[in-house]
């Protein structure tokens, strides 16, 4: 249904009853709710797995999985759903219709056919006509990976093609305007190692290329224009428990020339830990690296947000894990402690919305599982450019289950502002699905259930909670 000379309170009521266009495509398949997937990882410890719950959103280095669509007035997302019941991964695709409020049953993309596992969850992207890709995570050289497209621009309704099968894992595509989409990816090459790939969306890449190869890596990249940047630490060994060190790369040109964050060209691919990029060495004081998040600030400085811990098992720890943010102040880079934290998965998201307000959610605070992955999510506020932090806001609280992996739409647009999936830590559980504003005073629920072809996500009106004064 077109929206064109319909007001806004008609078109509430027509989405909100049920009148949305559907598909003719006998091929696409709807669930009748918003259920995420759960997981446990099998790397047991005496405080439990290394990590395990509702991990729908799950990883940060599938970056974006939400996207918001100016021309559509929608935010766009994907997660990894399930079967009520089940541990079935399902590649899921929706979104949230800003001028009605509603969100219709979700699309799956692709069925992982009895895999479990959200390292195999998808990422997000338009391109310069309107289409949706998602990028489905293959795992290792074990399961593949596939890029799929709209069969129509800024719609969900006519389903998805497969455009290509290819060795991928946790995808990062990212629209250049004049050059296609700048793919950032792994490869189990040799370890975990970073690639890219360069093309326009007509099939296969026309270039890919290996970015950073030495034991082992994870990453989280974001975009400005042409210029893109990526932040990783290192697997000492090929050894993902003693993830350590702290680095950042940028292409100012869309991913034909590399450099230092102070314009110092670089040879890709990187090929040893001792090199120019390097910010931090966390190895030489025995801290673990868990990168979160990757921001620009208005002026285009580099933020990085993510956990330090000094060990890779879950449960208290001589020294305590820490949220920290550090940027880069255009002469050096510096560091800040935003909070500490309990578990090193307690993942969260940055935003930098203007020079003096500073955000970040995520669940910081203990939950019903304490030590296990996530606990109760909370707004943290910085005035002053990340250097120091303040809990404005307790966005959950009084949870059953822990809520993990808030994830940063981008762009984004209020009230969708951060989603997020909560489970069970400890053991199996339903996982719901949760997105909220940007002050944290609305906190909303995914529908589990629909009758209809559409439906208000529920407002938790008790969810959120503010601090102090």
């Amino acid at each position: 249904m077109k929206s064109r000379g319909w007001g806004s309170a008609a078109l509430a009521i027509l989405s909100c009853l049920g009148a949305v266009a559907q598909s003719s495509e006998e091929s696409v398949r709807r669930m009748s709710g918003y259920h995420g997937i759960w997981f446990t990882l099998g790397q047991p410890t005496d405080q439990g797995d290394k990590y395990s719950g509702g991990l729908g959103t799950y990883t940060a280095n599938h970056v974006p999985i939400a996207i918001y669509s100016p021309a559509a007035e929608k935010t766009f997302f994907t997660y990894g759903g399930t079967i009520p019941g089940k541990r079935h991964l399902l590649i899921m695709v929706s979104y949230y219709d800003h001028r009605t409020g509603c969100v219709p049953r979700p699309v799956v993309v692709h069925d992982k056919q009895g895999v479990d596992d959200p390292h195999d969850n998808a990422a997000i992207a338009l391109d310069d006509r309107g289409y949706l890709w998602v990028y489905v995570s293959g795992r290792m050289r074990i399961r593949p990976g596939f890029r799929y497209r709209s069969r129509k621009p800024l719609d969900i309704d006519a389903g998805f093609e497969l455009v290509e099968t290819l060795e991928m894992t946790y995808p990062q595509p990212h629209w250049v305007e004049g050059i296609g989409f700048v793919d950032f990816f792994t490869r189990y090459t040799a370890g975990r190692e970073l690639y890219v790939g360069i093309g326009l969306p007509t099939g296969s890449w026309t270039r890919v290329f290996k970015m950073v190869g030495f034991g082992g890596h994870y990453q989280v990249s974001m975009a400005r224009g042409r210029r893109i940047g990526t932040a990783f630490m290192m697997h000492p060994g090929g050894d993902v428990d003693r993830r350590t060190q702290l680095y950042y790369i940028e292409t100012p040109d869309g991913g034909s020339t590399w450099q230092t964050v102070d314009g110092q060209p670089l040879e890709v691919p990187l090929t040893s830990p001792k090199n120019p990029a390097l910010i931090h060495d966390y190895q030489a004081e025995g801290r673990l690296v868990y990168i979160n998040d990757l921001a620009f600030t208005p002026d285009g400085r580099p933020a990085i947000f993510y956990v330090v811990s000094s060990s890779w098992k879950p449960g208290p720890q001589p020294v305590l894990r820490e949220w920290r943010v550090t940027v880069w102040d255009g002469a050096a880079w510096r560091t800040h402690t935003v909070t500490t934290c309990d578990h090193n998965y307690d993942m969260g998201s940055l935003y930098i919305l203007t020079p003096d307000d500073w955000r970040i959610v995520g669940p910081s605070e203990p939950g019903p599982q304490p030590y296990g992955t996530g606990g109760e999510m909370a707004l943290w506020r910085s005035r002053d450019e990340g250097r120091s932090w303040k809990l404005e806001r307790l966005i959950t609280r009084d949870s059953p289950r822990n809520h993990s992996y808030a994830r940063r739409p981008i762009p984004w647009r209020d009230p969708f502002f951060a989603v997020w999936a909560d489970g069970n830590a400890r053991e199996f559980s339903e996982s719901y699905l949760y997105f909220c504003n940007s002050d944290g005073t609305q906190v909303y629920r995914l529908p589990p259930r629909m009758e209809d072809a559409t439906a208000r996500p529920e407002l938790l009106k008790s969810a959120a909670s503010p601090v102090g004064p």
